[in-house]
């Protein structure tokens, strides 16, 4: 019951909010599901913690003949991250998002997205992770649209456009593998594929499944979908975009280049380890070239997923440990600088940096607060982003692999550069416009949530350990498929 929860809580409220969609009550429902959301995510990882990874098969159906739906402590730490968000975003959209965008669909397309990302967080089937996929894609999709505007409408067309280019690679890895081994079942493919992982056919699937992955991660070079649509939906859509979508596509790669496919000394290895160093530079040098808040937060998220990958690429256990513990903090850092990318807006009328300003004499407070996960994101100590970039920058030294060392190092200043932007034109300079008037307050709703994932940035850097043990048992989990396999097919296989 507990592995289901996650998904049924959320499609659930996305059915009910649809119902009550525009009548006033869809907000509390909207809520009331998040928080549900966030209570079973909690639940299943304190499971887990407890008792250790377990499975689940659908409908009595033995694996890898029905469908599974497995937790570790990766997945289950995944599922509450996404619950955290989920509170957050609907209560910031109390303000955020319009009464039309409202009574169109925003709470049920959220929630859906949420049914999505966690369906494929627990899934242990790859088929079942394409439909996920594709929840996913259709939530966010109507979630783009819903304001009607023209450059809306032109980022969707974007957004969709290499997204379906993506999935149909997915399927078509899906289906090589399927009949190069016969199965779908993830712990079943790693049966099947051992002492198989250089045939051609097999080679073809992983390089399929990597394209697809890979865009839905926003990698080098399949990354243009994404600085193209997150500036154009509303706020809260924005952040919950760039706290998940790209995530789910990270996690994707983690689970199957190392449950399905070989990552460690094989051309994959290869690819990511070059992809991740290209999609860090690449999106670092888009931020700093840009001149909208949302632009420069949108490649920022392709920078940072290269340190996400890299931790793969490299394919040691500290660097697995560095990609997740990155994952999480990026998480929260993400979606609250989304947040306070609203709340520049609303104080100042605009984005764009040469529109803005004033706000350290006319929000102190908001100053402090964009600065918490703004030098968390460029590695500044002690804050989460740190210990992230620590941990991926030793686990390269640890490989030898000075290059990508540098690199990491490199992109971290650079960041911080993109962060200083922001920070001279929205706060230190005066406004653009002496005429505006930048008393009006913040409301609760939006100033509540980026609060609350300030001090969680705090607190997650000032006491990483904890986070630390999570990272690392997951990764322990991810580097041994056999107990995946073990937990999934039972132990006699």
């Amino acid at each position: 019951m507990l592995l289901i929860l996650p998904i049924i809580i959320p499609l659930l409220t996305a059915i009910v909010t649809l119902i009550l969609r525009g009548s006033g009550r869809d907000f509390i429902v909207s809520l009331v599901g998040a928080i549900a959301l966030l209570i079973s995510g909690w639940v299943l990882l304190a499971e887990v913690m407890e008792n250790g990874p377990f499975a689940v098969q659908m409908g009595n159906w033995a694996a890898p003949f029905g469908i599974t739906l497995f937790a570790d402590i990766l997945a289950a730490a995944m599922v509450l991250i996404a619950g955290i968000v989920g509170v957050a975003t609907v209560i910031y959209s109390r303000q955020d998002v319009t009464e039309d965008e409202r009574r169109v669909g925003f709470h049920p397309l959220a929630h859906a997205l949420l049914a999505g990302v966690c369906g494929a967080f627990l899934t242990g089937d790859i088929f079942n992770l394409y439909v996920w996929f594709e929840v996913m894609l259709i939530a966010s999709f109507g979630l783009l649209v819903i304001g009607g505007r023209k450059d809306q409408v032109d980022a969707a067309v974007k957004y969709v456009g290499l997204n379906l280019v993506a999935t149909l690679a997915f399927l078509s890895g899906v289906g090589i593998l399927y009949g190069v081994a016969g199965t779908l079942n993830m712990a079943d493919l790693h049966l099947a594929l051992q002492g198989r992982q250089n045939e051609t056919a097999v080679l073809a699937s992983a390089a399929l499944l990597l394209f697809a992955f890979g865009a839905k991660a926003a990698m080098f070079p399949v990354f243009a979908w994404l600085p193209a649509s997150y500036h154009t939906p509303a706020f809260a859509t924005s952040a919950l975009f760039a706290a998940l979508l790209t995530k789910v596509g990270v996690y994707a790669l983690l689970r199957v280049f190392t449950v399905v496919y070989d990552g460690d000394g094989t051309a994959i290895q290869n690819v990511l380890l070059v992809g991740a160093v290209l999609t860090m530079v690449i999106g670092v040098l888009g931020a700093a070239a840009q001149n909208s808040v949302r632009k420069i937060l949108s490649f920022h998220i392709i920078s940072q997923i290269g340190y996400m990958v890299l931790g793969l690429a490299l394919f040691t256990p500290l660097a697995i440990i560095g990609a997740i513990f990155y994952l999480f903090h990026h998480i929260i850092v993400k979606a609250n600088l989304f947040f306070i990318a609203g709340a520049i807006a609303w104080k100042t009328g605009s984005e764009d940096l040469d529109k803005i300003g004033g706000l350290y004499k006319a929000a102190p407070f908001l100053s402090l607060l964009f600065l918490i996960p703004a030098l968390s994101l460029a590695g500044i100590p002690p804050l989460s982003g740190f210990w992230a970039k620590f941990i991926i920058v030793q686990a390269s030294l640890e490989a030898e692999a000075w290059w990508v060392a540098f690199a990491a190092l490199a992109v971290g200043l650079i960041t911080l550069f993109s962060m200083t932007k922001i920070w001279l034109a929205a706060f230190w300079k005066d406004h653009s416009d002496p005429e505006h008037d930048l008393s009006r307050p913040l409301p609760a709703s939006m100033i509540w949530p980026i609060a609350i994932l300030a001090v969680m940035t705090v607190v997650l850097g000032l006491g990483a350990g904890p986070l630390y043990a999570i990272a690392e048992e997951a990764a322990v989990t991810l580097l041994d498929p056999m107990a995946y396999v073990a937990v999934v097919l039972g132990e006699g296989q």
